[in-house]
């Protein structure tokens, strides 16, 4: 008796699969309608509650974007649905509070239009300056804008974070990329300035401005060895304004300290802002 071959399965409809795709487009563009309600409801509530700084929640959006990177597989490539979830929370943010994204192009145009299109899209208004003093400036007089400064050192940049010292001034609140990881196409690091709600803020790092007498190369190592750090010459003292970045767990004293035993003088100290820990996967 001839043996019965099993049935090969069939091959897929091509009409099939694009009706399929058709379907999952039109459930997410539901689904962002759907959230675009719940922001206009949202912005309903901030209308009935004294609301004061930027609409820009750090806190937040690293949580959101590190549960993306978590989750995410498939042969969807992580920096396109990176990008795509940076556009709908910075353009549903805009939404709900308009600012715009000021940008010091001192590091390279296309580096920072990268990271500032990358993170923020094209709703979000840009406004280009040469220098991080005018963007610190900027935000000071905004009500709710953003200032993006390269968190790298520029030789024309000066001590451009002296200005967030102060009680009423802006703080930096953000380092992007929120996730960092070999070839990001927005990878120029980036530290986000404004005013943010106190319970906004990610506090996992603490950036303070400190500045120094006798700032020398040992000095320089021992820093280096404890914490990231910027500096620039602070010639009216014969020493440095520094930009110091410590992990919550590391105190502001402790580094003090190992600045003195260095031969260093400390003159002064002040907090500047917060920012989410560094978030990095895997390429």
């Amino acid at each position: 008796m001839p043996t019965t071959l099993p049935t090969p399965p069939k091959s897929p409809d091509l009409t099939e699969l694009r009706k399929e795709i058709d379907r999952i487009d039109e459930s997410m563009h539901a689904l962002l309608m759907e959230r675009g309600q719940i922001i206009d409801r949202l912005i309903s509530v901030n209308k009935s509650q004294e609301t004061t700084g930027s609409a820009f929640r750090p806190v937040r959006e690293a949580e959101m974007m590190r549960r993306l990177a978590q989750r995410h597989k498939g042969i969807l490539p992580l920096d396109t649905v990176e990008s795509i979830w940076r556009v709908i929370i910075a353009t549903f943010t805009y939404v709900q509070a308009p600012f715009s994204a000021h940008a010091d192009f001192s590091a390279g145009d296309a580096l920072m239009r990268d990271s500032a299109r990358f993170h923020f899209g094209f709703t979000v208004p840009l406004v280009p300056h040469l220098g991080a003093a005018a963007v610190v400036d900027a935000v000071s007089s905004s009500k709710g804008d953003l200032g993006l400064v390269p968190a790298v050192a520029i030789a024309s940049a000066g001590a451009w974070w002296t200005a967030l010292e102060f009680d009423a001034a802006p703080k930096i609140i953000a380092r992007l990329p929120f996730v960092e990881r070999a070839n990001h196409p927005a990878a120029l690091p980036v530290f986000v300035i404004s005013r943010a709600a106190a319970d906004a803020m990610a506090t996992e790092t603490f950036v303070w401005s400190v500045r120094v007498s006798g700032w020398t190369a040992q000095a320089a190592q021992t820093l280096a060895a404890m914490t990231d750090f910027l500096a620039v010459p602070d010639r009216a003292f014969d020493g440095a304004a520094l930009l110091v970045t410590l992990p919550k767990e590391m105190n502001i004293e402790a580094v003090a300290m190992a600045l003195v035993n260095a031969g260093v003088t400390v003159r002064s100290t002040a907090l500047v802002g917060s920012h989410a820990t560094r978030y990095t996967v895997a390429a």
